[in-house]
C-alpha cells in the first residue's frame, strides 16, 4: 500500500488522542455547567430511556460499520447498501418508540416521559444517516476530520443545552443538548468525507456484511441491556433522584475509560483488521494496545476515587455528594473495561464475530446473578455487584484472545505488576494528603500533582517507560520501519 504503517499509526495516534482529549473535556465541562442547573431528578428522567436509544443504535448500525472497516474488497454498492439498511431501520425503530413511548412512561410511572421519549428518539434517525461517513473517514483513517466533526458536534450541542437549561428548560435542555450534537455532526459528516448515497440496493452485499455483523449486532444488543438493566430497576424501584446519582457516577468513570479505550480502539481496529493476516505484526499491537492503556487508565481511576468527594463538593456542589461512594466502587470496575474492549476489539478484527458473540453470551449468567442478588440491597450493592461481575468478566472477555493469540488473562495481568506497584505507593502519599488536609480545593490541588508525580517517579524507577514508550508501537515501527503493508 502507499502508506507505510508507521506513518497511519502516528498520525492516527495523534489526532484521535486530540480528538478525545479535546471532546471529552469540552462534554466534561458543558456536563459540569449542566449539573449546576439541573436537578439530580432531571438526569434521572434521561438516564431511564437511555437504554431505548442506546439499543436503537446498536440495531441501527447492526454491526456493519465494523463489517465495513474489517472487510477487504469493499465497494460503493458496500457503503450504499448499508446506508439505506442504516435509515430504514431507523425509521421502523422510531415508529415503534412513538407507539410504545405511553406504555414505557407508566412502567416508571412518570408522565413526562413519553413526549421526552418521543423528541429523544429522532435522534436515532439523524444518527443512522452518519454510520457510513463515520465507518469512511475510519477506514481512511482521516482521524483528523473525525476530530473536527466530533468537536464541533459536542461544543454546539453542549452550547444548546446550556441555554435551554438557563432558560430553565429543565430535563428538555437535555435532550436538546443530544439532538443538536447529532444534527451538528450528521451535517458536517457529509461534508467532510465527501460521500453521499447511490441509489443501489444489493442483496448480495446485504448478506455478507450481516453475515459478519450479525454476531455483533447480538451481542451489542446483549451487552446493551445488561449495562443498562440495573438503570431500569434502580428506576422503577427507587427515587429518579437516586437514578441520577448513579447516572452522574456512571459519566464521569465512563468518560474517562471509554476515552483511553478509543484512543487506542479507533486506530488499531481498522490496523489490525489490515493485519489480520500477519499474526506476529498483528500480536505485537494488541499486546502494546493493552499495556499502555492500562499505564494510562489504572492510575486515572485511582486518583479519580480516592479524590472522588473533592471533586464532587468542587465541580457539582453538595446537592451531588450522594454519587461519591457510586463513583468510587465504579471507578475500580471501569479499570478493566478499556481492557476488555481490546481483546474483544482482536477478535473482531480477524474476523471472529462469532467468538466474540459466544463471549457475551457466557457472562449472561454471571450479570443476572449479581443483579439478582443486589437490586433488592440498594442502588451500592447494585454498584458492589457491577465491580464483581467485571472482574469476573475481564477473565472471560481475554480467555479466547489469549487462546488465539496465546496472551492471556494471567499473562496480561503479570505484565502489569510493576504498574500496579507503582499505583500503589500513588495511593498511600495521596491519601496522606486527604487525611491531613482540611480544605478540599488543596486536596484535590496537591492530591493530583503529587500522585500524578509520584506514578511517573515509580514508573521511570521500575523502567516502565522510557522516551522510547511515548510512541506506542515504537517497537514495531523499530521492527518495521522499512517495511510497507
Amino acid at each position: 500500500m502507499g502508506n507505510n504503517i508507521k506513518e497511519k499509526l502516528i498520525k492516527g495516534t495523534l489526532w484521535n488522542t486530540i480528538e478525545k482529549v479535546a471532546i471529552k473535556s469540552a462534554s466534561f465541562v458543558i456536563g459540569i455547567i449542566l449539573a449546576r442547573l439541573l436537578s439530580p431528578e432531571d438526569y434521572g428522567l434521561i438516564g431511564m430511556l437511555m437504554i431505548f436509544i442506546s439499543l436503537s443504535s446498536i440495531f441501527i448500525e447492526s454491526g456493519f460499520a465494523k463489517a465495513l472497516i474489517q472487510k477487504q474488497d469493499r465497494t460503493d454498492i458496500d457503503f450504499s447498501t448499508t446506508f439505506y439498511f442504516n435509515l430504514g431501520v431507523s425509521l421502523l425503530l422510531y415508529l415503534a418508540l412513538y407507539i410504545t413511548a405511553p406504555y414505557i412512561a407508566s412502567f416508571y410511572n412518570f408522565p413526562i416521559l413519553s413526549p421526552l421519549l418521543r423528541v429523544l428518539s429522532i435522534n436515532i434517525i439523524i444518527a443512522s444517516i452518519n454510520i457510513v461517513q463515520r465507518a469512511k473517514l475510519m477506514i481512511e483513517m482521516d482521524f483528523k476530520s473525525l476530530a473536527k466533526i466530533n468537536f464541533l458536534g459536542t461544543l454546539v450541542g453542549g452550547i444548546g443545552g446550556i441555554l435551554m437549561a438557563y432558560k430553565d428548560f429543565g430535563v428538555w435542555a437535555l435532550a436538546g443538548q443530544y439532538l443538536i450534537s447529532t444534527l451538528t455532526m450528521t451535517i458536517l459528516f457529509f461534508k467532510y468525507s465527501h460521500w453521499t448515497p447511490t441509489l443501489h440496493f444489493s442483496f448480495i452485499s446485504f448478506k455478507k456484511l450481516f453475515r459478519f455483523g450479525f454476531n455483533l449486532l447480538i451481542a451489542g444488543s446483549i451487552t446493551t441491556i445488561f449495562n443498562n438493566i440495573a438503570t431500569i430497576a434502580i428506576g422503577k424501584l427507587y427515587k429518579s433522584s437516586q437514578l441520577g446519582y448513579y447516572t452522574r457516577a456512571n459519566q464521569f468513570t465512563d468518560m474517562i475509560a471509554w476515552t483511553i479505550n478509543d484512543v487506542l480502539g479507533n486506530v488499531t481496529f481498522p490496523i489490525l483488521s489490515e493485519l489480520q493476516n500477519d499474526r506476529e505484526r498483528l500480536i505485537s499491537i494488541y499486546k502494546k494496545s493493552l499495556f499502555y492503556t492500562s499505564l494510562i487508565t489504572f492510575p486515572i481511576m485511582t486518583l479519580l476515587a480516592i479524590l472522588a468527594k473533592p471533586i464532587i463538593l468542587l465541580l457539582l456542589t453538595e446537592k451531588w455528594l450522594p454519587c461519591v461512594a457510586l463513583l468510587q466502587i465504579l471507578c475500580f470496575a471501569r479499570m478493566l473495561t478499556p481492557l476488555s474492549a481490546i481483546n474483544m476489539n482482536a477478535l473482531n478484527a480477524i474476523g471472529r464475530s462469532d467468538l466474540f458473540l459466544k463471549i457475551d453470551l457466557s457472562k449472561l449468567p454471571i450479570d443476572i446473578f449479581f443483579l439478582i442478588v443486589t437490586i433488592p440491597l440498594g442502588i451500592k450493592a447494585i454498584v458492589i455487584g457491577n465491580l464483581i461481575s467485571t472482574v469476573i468478566c475481564f477473565f472471560i472477555n481475554a480467555y479466547y484472545p489469549g487462546k488465539i493469540l496465546n496472551y492471556g488473562p494471567i499473562k496480561q495481568l503479570k505484565d502489569f505488576i510493576r504498574v500496579f506497584i507503582s499505583i500503589g505507593v500513588m495511593s498511600i502519599f495521596v491519601i496522606l494528603i486527604r487525611t491531613h488536609i482540611d480544605n478540599v480545593s488543596l486536596q484535590l490541588l496537591l492530591g493530583s500533582i503529587l500522585g500524578i508525580t509520584i506514578y511517573i517517579i515509580c514508573c521511570k524507577i521500575f523502567n516502565i517507560i522510557s522516551f522510547s514508550h511515548f510512541n506506542i508501537f515504537s517497537q514495531y515501527i523499530h521492527k518495521n520501519n522499512h517495511n510497507e503493508i
